[in-house]
Protein backbone atom coordinates (compact mmCIF):
# COMPACT_ATOMS: atom_id res chain seq x y z
CA UNK A 1 0.00 0.00 0.00
CA UNK A 2 1.28 3.46 -0.93
CA UNK A 3 2.08 5.56 1.97
CA UNK A 4 0.86 8.74 2.19
CA UNK A 5 2.83 12.03 1.33
CA UNK A 6 2.25 15.03 3.60
CA UNK A 7 3.78 18.41 2.86
CA UNK A 8 3.70 21.29 5.63
CA UNK A 9 4.51 24.62 4.69
CA UNK A 10 6.68 26.75 7.44
CA UNK A 11 7.22 30.53 7.35
CA UNK A 12 9.06 32.42 8.66
CA UNK A 13 8.84 36.26 8.91
CA UNK A 14 11.31 38.59 10.23
CA UNK A 15 10.33 41.92 12.54
CA UNK A 16 11.99 45.04 13.05
CA UNK A 17 10.91 48.13 14.58
CA UNK A 18 11.67 49.80 11.79
CA UNK A 19 8.21 51.00 9.40
CA UNK A 20 10.00 50.83 6.21
CA UNK A 21 11.77 47.35 7.20
CA UNK A 22 8.31 46.24 8.53
CA UNK A 23 6.95 46.38 5.11
CA UNK A 24 9.03 44.31 3.86
CA UNK A 25 8.56 40.74 4.78
CA UNK A 26 10.99 37.92 3.61
CA UNK A 27 9.56 34.61 3.95
CA UNK A 28 11.19 31.28 4.60
CA UNK A 29 9.33 28.33 3.56
CA UNK A 30 10.32 24.93 4.58
CA UNK A 31 8.66 21.98 2.82
CA UNK A 32 8.62 18.69 4.32
CA UNK A 33 7.75 15.92 2.50
CA UNK A 34 7.00 12.50 4.05
CA UNK A 35 9.29 10.24 3.76
CA UNK A 36 8.48 6.38 4.46
CA UNK A 37 7.40 4.63 7.56
CA UNK A 38 10.91 3.11 8.78
CA UNK A 39 13.03 6.39 8.03
CA UNK A 40 9.50 8.44 10.00
CA UNK A 41 9.96 5.99 13.14
CA UNK A 42 14.00 6.92 13.48
CA UNK A 43 12.67 10.30 13.00
CA UNK A 44 10.28 9.95 15.59
CA UNK A 45 13.05 8.19 18.11
CA UNK A 46 15.60 10.44 17.51
CA UNK A 47 13.36 13.53 18.40
CA UNK A 48 11.58 11.60 21.20
CA UNK A 49 15.26 10.95 22.41
CA UNK A 50 15.82 14.73 21.90
CA UNK A 51 12.68 15.80 23.64
CA UNK A 52 13.92 13.85 26.93
CA UNK A 53 17.48 15.35 26.90
CA UNK A 54 15.46 18.20 26.74
CA UNK A 55 13.80 17.76 29.31
CA UNK A 56 16.19 16.19 31.43
CA UNK A 57 17.86 19.22 31.05
CA UNK A 58 15.03 21.42 32.01
CA UNK A 59 14.66 18.97 35.00
CA UNK A 60 18.09 19.71 35.91
CA UNK A 61 17.61 23.42 35.51
CA UNK A 62 14.69 23.74 37.87
CA UNK A 63 16.64 21.49 40.44
CA UNK A 64 19.30 24.34 39.82
CA UNK A 65 16.96 26.52 40.81
CA UNK A 66 15.42 25.23 43.61
CA UNK A 67 18.94 24.32 45.00
CA UNK A 68 20.00 28.59 44.00
CA UNK A 69 16.58 29.81 46.05
CA UNK A 70 17.68 27.55 49.22
CA UNK A 71 20.70 28.83 49.28
CA UNK A 72 19.47 32.19 49.13
CA UNK A 73 17.04 31.46 52.02
CA UNK A 74 19.85 29.94 53.98
CA UNK A 75 22.02 32.28 53.79
CA UNK A 76 19.06 35.17 54.67
CA UNK A 77 18.10 33.01 57.45
CA UNK A 78 21.54 32.37 58.62
CA UNK A 79 22.38 36.41 58.28
CA UNK A 80 19.13 37.12 60.42
CA UNK A 81 20.04 34.26 63.24
CA UNK A 82 23.71 36.04 63.34
CA UNK A 83 22.04 39.73 63.68
CA UNK A 84 19.25 38.21 65.98
CA UNK A 85 22.43 36.30 68.26
CA UNK A 86 24.71 39.75 67.81
CA UNK A 87 21.69 41.72 69.27
CA UNK A 88 21.33 39.20 72.35
CA UNK A 89 24.86 38.44 72.70
CA UNK A 90 25.34 42.43 72.95
CA UNK A 91 22.21 42.96 75.12
CA UNK A 92 23.52 40.04 77.08
CA UNK A 93 26.95 42.06 77.49
CA UNK A 94 25.46 45.21 79.04
CA UNK A 95 23.23 43.13 81.28
CA UNK A 96 26.68 41.62 82.73
CA UNK A 97 28.66 44.99 82.72
CA UNK A 98 25.06 46.36 84.60
CA UNK A 99 25.17 43.41 86.57
CA UNK A 100 29.08 43.35 87.50
CA UNK A 101 28.60 47.24 88.47
CA UNK A 102 25.73 47.00 91.03
CA UNK A 103 27.78 44.05 92.33
CA UNK A 104 30.12 46.74 92.88
CA UNK A 105 28.18 48.96 94.32
CA UNK A 106 26.56 46.64 96.50
CA UNK A 107 30.38 45.84 97.40
CA UNK A 108 30.89 48.89 98.32
CA UNK A 109 27.58 49.69 99.78
CA UNK A 110 28.56 46.60 102.24
CA UNK A 111 31.94 48.33 102.96
CA UNK A 112 30.60 51.58 103.69
CA UNK A 113 27.63 49.42 105.90
CA UNK A 114 30.57 48.15 107.72
CA UNK A 115 32.59 50.78 108.42
CA UNK A 116 29.89 52.51 109.82
CA UNK A 117 28.64 50.01 111.59
CA UNK A 118 32.05 49.79 113.11
CA UNK A 119 32.22 53.93 113.70
CA UNK A 120 28.51 53.23 115.48
CA UNK A 121 29.78 50.89 117.82
CA UNK A 122 33.02 53.01 118.49
CA UNK A 123 30.28 55.86 118.96
CA UNK A 124 28.64 54.15 121.26
CA UNK A 125 31.37 53.17 123.30
CA UNK A 126 32.57 56.66 123.71
CA UNK A 127 29.44 57.64 124.35
CA UNK A 128 29.14 54.97 127.38
CA UNK A 129 32.79 56.00 128.44
CA UNK A 130 31.44 59.38 128.21
CA UNK A 131 28.07 59.13 130.56
CA UNK A 132 30.35 56.83 132.47
CA UNK A 133 32.75 59.81 133.38
CA UNK A 134 29.95 62.31 133.23
CA UNK A 135 28.07 60.09 136.27
CA UNK A 136 31.58 60.10 137.67
CA UNK A 137 31.65 63.70 137.64
CA UNK A 138 28.65 64.23 138.25
CA UNK A 139 29.14 62.55 142.22
CA UNK A 140 32.61 64.19 142.56
CA UNK A 141 30.42 67.64 141.62
CA UNK A 142 27.67 66.59 143.99
CA UNK A 143 30.28 65.27 146.56
CA UNK A 144 31.93 68.42 146.45
CA UNK A 145 28.98 70.51 146.74
CA UNK A 146 28.06 68.63 150.09
CA UNK A 147 31.63 69.42 151.73
CA UNK A 148 31.11 72.97 150.43
CA UNK A 149 27.68 72.69 152.19
CA UNK A 150 29.41 71.16 155.67
CA UNK A 151 32.62 73.30 155.45
CA UNK A 152 30.18 76.06 156.23
CA UNK A 153 27.88 74.95 159.27
CA UNK A 154 31.43 73.37 160.32
CA UNK A 155 34.76 73.65 160.66
CA UNK A 156 35.23 70.03 161.88
CA UNK A 157 33.45 68.62 159.44
CA UNK A 158 35.41 70.50 156.34
CA UNK A 159 38.43 69.15 158.31
CA UNK A 160 36.92 65.31 158.60
CA UNK A 161 36.12 65.55 154.80
CA UNK A 162 39.50 66.98 153.55
CA UNK A 163 41.23 64.33 155.44
CA UNK A 164 38.94 61.57 153.94
CA UNK A 165 39.49 63.09 150.44
CA UNK A 166 43.05 63.62 150.94
CA UNK A 167 43.73 60.19 148.98
CA UNK A 168 41.56 60.93 145.95
CA UNK A 169 44.48 61.79 144.15
CA UNK A 170 42.67 63.27 141.03
CA UNK A 171 40.96 66.17 142.84
CA UNK A 172 44.06 67.09 144.82
CA UNK A 173 45.81 67.02 141.34
CA UNK A 174 42.86 69.28 139.72
CA UNK A 175 42.97 71.44 143.16
CA UNK A 176 46.93 72.11 142.77
CA UNK A 177 46.42 72.16 138.93
CA UNK A 178 43.81 74.98 139.79
CA UNK A 179 45.57 77.10 142.65
CA UNK A 180 49.25 76.51 140.05
CA UNK A 181 47.46 78.36 137.49
CA UNK A 182 45.56 81.06 139.80
CA UNK A 183 49.65 81.02 141.14
CA UNK A 184 50.47 81.66 137.35
CA UNK A 185 48.03 84.38 136.95
CA UNK A 186 49.44 86.16 140.44
CA UNK A 187 53.55 85.66 139.55
CA UNK A 188 52.20 87.46 136.07
CA UNK A 189 50.13 90.31 137.40
CA UNK A 190 53.21 91.00 140.13
CA UNK A 191 55.96 91.03 137.46
CA UNK A 192 53.63 93.34 135.47
CA UNK A 193 53.20 94.72 138.43
CA UNK A 194 56.95 95.10 138.67
CA UNK A 195 57.80 95.99 134.90
CA UNK A 196 55.08 98.73 135.40
CA UNK A 197 57.03 100.42 138.22
CA UNK A 198 60.41 99.68 136.60
CA UNK A 199 58.86 101.77 133.79
CA UNK A 200 57.74 104.31 136.62
CA UNK A 201 60.99 104.11 137.80
CA UNK A 202 62.77 104.97 134.87
CA UNK A 203 60.12 107.88 133.64
CA UNK A 204 60.68 109.63 137.51
CA UNK A 205 63.80 109.12 136.65
CA UNK A 206 63.80 110.45 133.30
CA UNK A 207 62.04 113.39 134.26
CA UNK A 208 64.35 113.93 137.38
CA UNK A 209 67.59 114.10 134.92
CA UNK A 210 65.28 116.50 132.78
CA UNK A 211 65.10 118.55 135.41
CA UNK A 212 68.10 118.50 136.56
CA UNK A 213 68.95 119.73 133.49
CA UNK A 214 66.69 122.65 133.26
CA UNK A 215 67.71 123.67 136.89
CA UNK A 216 71.18 123.36 135.56
CA UNK A 217 70.13 125.47 132.41
CA UNK A 218 67.73 128.30 134.55
CA UNK A 219 70.39 128.09 137.66
CA UNK A 220 73.73 126.89 136.26
CA UNK A 221 76.70 126.79 139.54
CA UNK A 222 78.92 129.57 140.00
CA UNK A 223 82.05 130.20 142.28
CA UNK A 224 80.34 126.63 143.98
CA UNK A 225 76.56 128.61 144.21
CA UNK A 226 73.92 128.23 142.35
CA UNK A 227 72.92 131.48 140.25
CA UNK A 228 69.19 131.37 139.01
CA UNK A 229 68.31 133.38 135.86
CA UNK A 230 65.06 133.58 133.60
CA UNK A 231 66.11 131.63 130.42
CA UNK A 232 69.15 129.07 129.56
CA UNK A 233 71.87 130.51 128.22
CA UNK A 234 71.17 131.37 124.44
CA UNK A 235 67.99 132.22 124.66
CA UNK A 236 66.14 135.65 124.44
CA UNK A 237 63.90 136.74 127.86
CA UNK A 238 60.92 138.92 127.25
CA UNK A 239 58.31 139.63 129.73
CA UNK A 240 57.87 136.14 131.30
CA UNK A 241 58.67 133.99 128.37
CA UNK A 242 62.07 132.99 126.89
CA UNK A 243 63.07 132.43 122.82
CA UNK A 244 64.97 130.73 121.17
CA UNK A 245 66.02 132.40 117.57
CA UNK A 246 67.22 129.18 115.43
CA UNK A 247 69.30 131.12 112.92
CA UNK A 248 70.29 128.03 110.12
CA UNK A 249 72.46 128.62 106.87
CA UNK A 250 69.57 128.03 103.61
CA UNK A 251 70.67 123.91 103.59
CA UNK A 252 70.00 123.92 107.26
CA UNK A 253 66.22 125.44 107.25
CA UNK A 254 63.54 123.05 108.19
CA UNK A 255 59.55 122.45 107.75
CA UNK A 256 56.74 123.78 109.84
CA UNK A 257 57.10 120.49 111.70
CA UNK A 258 60.37 119.94 111.95
CA UNK A 259 60.99 123.26 113.62
CA UNK A 260 58.35 122.15 115.97
CA UNK A 261 59.57 119.15 116.71
CA UNK A 262 62.99 120.88 116.97
CA UNK A 263 61.32 122.98 119.66
CA UNK A 264 59.36 119.93 121.60
CA UNK A 265 63.43 118.68 122.39
CA UNK A 266 64.04 121.56 124.04
CA UNK A 267 61.17 121.24 126.54
CA UNK A 268 58.76 124.38 124.35
CA UNK A 269 57.21 124.98 121.62
CA UNK A 270 56.65 127.15 118.46
CA UNK A 271 55.71 130.64 119.74
CA UNK A 272 52.29 131.65 120.40
CA UNK A 273 51.87 135.51 119.75
CA UNK A 274 49.45 137.09 122.24
CA UNK A 275 49.85 140.61 121.89
CA UNK A 276 51.74 143.75 119.33
CA UNK A 277 54.63 143.75 121.28
CA UNK A 278 55.52 140.45 121.54
CA UNK A 279 54.99 140.10 117.63
CA UNK A 280 56.98 143.22 117.17
CA UNK A 281 60.00 141.23 120.31
CA UNK A 282 60.07 137.88 117.53
CA UNK A 283 59.91 140.26 114.56
CA UNK A 284 62.55 142.50 115.67
CA UNK A 285 65.05 139.35 116.58
CA UNK A 286 64.48 137.10 113.69
CA UNK A 287 66.64 136.85 110.37
CA UNK A 288 66.43 138.22 107.32
CA UNK A 289 65.90 135.71 104.23
CA UNK A 290 66.24 137.23 100.65
CA UNK A 291 64.67 140.83 101.81
CA UNK A 292 61.87 139.10 103.71
CA UNK A 293 61.88 138.63 107.48
CA UNK A 294 60.84 134.41 107.55
CA UNK A 295 60.66 132.74 110.24
CA UNK A 296 57.92 129.65 111.74
CA UNK A 297 55.72 130.44 114.46
CA UNK A 298 52.98 128.63 116.61
CA UNK A 299 50.54 128.82 113.64
CA UNK A 300 48.70 126.87 111.16
CA UNK A 301 45.60 126.10 109.03
CA UNK A 302 43.27 123.69 110.24
CA UNK A 303 39.94 123.00 108.59
CA UNK A 304 40.74 125.77 106.50
CA UNK A 305 40.79 128.34 110.06
CA UNK A 306 44.23 129.78 111.39
CA UNK A 307 44.51 128.35 114.21
CA UNK A 308 47.45 128.09 117.48
CA UNK A 309 49.34 125.43 118.52
CA UNK A 310 47.23 125.89 121.82
CA UNK A 311 43.80 125.56 119.76
CA UNK A 312 43.03 128.94 120.01
CA UNK A 313 41.56 130.66 116.71
CA UNK A 314 43.66 133.73 115.16
CA UNK A 315 42.41 136.98 116.48
CA UNK A 316 42.43 140.09 113.73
Amino acid sequence: MAEEINYASVVFKNKTNSRREAQKEEEIVYDEVKVPQKKAEQAAEGLLAEQKATNKCCNYQVMACCLGIFCVILLSGTIVITSVISVNNNKLTAENQQLENLTKEYNVSEMKIKKLTAENQQLNTTNQQLGTNLTDLNNTLSSENERLRRAKDNQTVIIGNLTKKYNVSEIKIKKLTAENQQLNTTNQQLNTQNDNLKEQIRNINNNVTVAQQIIDAYCPIKDGNRQCKPCPDGWLHNRSSCYAINDPDTAGQTTWEEAQENCRGKNSDLAVIVNVDEKKFISDNSWKSSGDKGYWIGLRAEAGKWKWIDGSDLAE
